[in-house]
């Protein structure tokens, strides 16, 4: 068994047992991540040639009721300068999104009890009555089914949910005990039996992850096939319980971008902004990996820093909708172009006709 059979393998199958993904994350080197990062960039250029995605980011809100080991917005967390926007906080931010180029709008926010169903339905139908040619991404959290499928008759197209690891041992050590993976999962299947385009992901580098971990991510992700797929490299944060821990690797996340993409080929995947911040010309890294997505932020400029997952989040660069004509002349530099729209997934019966 060897790395550059095992992707070669990856690349005709789309599938390898546990052992497998396990062999090709424990023997992870340069030289078979440029590899994989080739074969990767076959495949999405077969489906999606060299366009970009653009979603456009509102973080709606830092309250959280839940109490996650690695996050900075943690309800125990006292020292965040909590925020909430507004409904006409956040038709603004589409507004300006509009305006830019932006046909995806991607709110965000911790579990903050304020947004209820009656309030978050009426802030999506708004959206889609101003703006009926562009889709609304939800990242809310865990909620039940009845709640997911009034979000989705009110319009909403997306759900991003990270199971953030396929291993109960490992969820439990991130997570306090009133949250458990078989819940995570269960929402994720809801919301697929609803009609959402769904999305899942997970941590790189996360506190006592292994390969094992990852490799069990990963057949989790091919089982699942989500339409969307984030991940990121791991950063701590200063006020959580793994504010010593080290940092994800950035070349390990492309490298595992790479072997999703081989996975999964038509998946939407996004290059993160966490890439972006642990390294220079992160997010691009990850495109030439074979993501291709990328989501500037469109929050009001007053509350980007205050929504900080991570320590040094970037919110002011050409990662934020502000910068992008920096992002487009970033993107063009490497051969990728923004496609203006909403950058649906596309679907099986195209992919087998190429």
């Amino acid at each position: 068994m060897n790395s550059i059979t095992l992707l070669d393998k990856l690349f005709e199958n789309k599938s390898l047992s546990l052992d497998e993904y396990k062999f090709l994350v424990e023997n992870y080197d340069k030289s078979n991540a440029r590899y994989a990062a080739t074969l990767a960039v076959k495949r999405r250029k077969e489906i999606y040639s060299n366009s970009v995605f653009i979603r456009g980011l509102i973080e709606i809100s830092n309250i959280c009721k839940n109490d996650c080991y690695y996050c900075g917005i943690r309800c125990s967390n006292k020292n965040v300068d909590r925020f909430r926007l507004n409904k006409e906080d956040i038709l603004s931010s589409c507004d300006k999104g509009y305006s830019l180029g932006f046909r995806t709008f991607v709110m965000q926010g911790g579990e903050d009890p304020y947004f209820t169903d009656e309030i978050m339905c009426d802030i999506v139908k708004s959206i889609k009555e101003k703006y009926p040619d562009c889709a609304v991404t939800l990242s809310l959290g865990e909620r039940s089914k009845e709640s997911y499928q009034k979000l989705f008759d009110s319009g909403a197209d997306r759900y991003l949910l990270r199971h953030e690891t396929a291993d109960c041992e490992h969820y439990a050590k991130l997570h306090p005990e009133s949250l458990t993976l078989e819940n995570r999962m269960q929402c994720l299947k809801d919301l697929r039996k609803i009609g959402f385009q769904v999305g899942c992901g997970f941590m790189v580098g996360s506190p006592y992850q292994t390969g094992e971990h990852i490799a069990k991510d990963l057949k989790f992700i091919e089982n699942f096939k989500p339409d969307m797929c984030g991940i990121g490299p791991f950063i701590p944060h200063k006020d959580t319980p793994f504010k010593d821990f080290s940092s994800g690797s950035v070349s390990l996340t492309c490298y595992l971008l790479s072997v999703i993409r081989l996975i999964h080929p038509r998946v939407l995947l996004p290059a993160t902004t966490a890439l972006g911040t642990l390294m220079d010309k992160g997010r691009e890294m990850g495109i030439l990996s074979g993501a291709n997505v990328v989501m500037p932020n469109l929050s009001p400029e007053d509350t980007r820093k205050k929504y900080e997952l991570y320590n040094n989040k970037l919110s002011t660069g050409a990662e934020s909708a502000n910068g992008l004509e920096a992002l487009r002349k970033n993107l063009d530099e490497i051969g990728y172009e923004i496609e203006i729209g909403r950058g649906d997934i596309r679907k099986e019966d195209i992919y087998e006709q190429l």
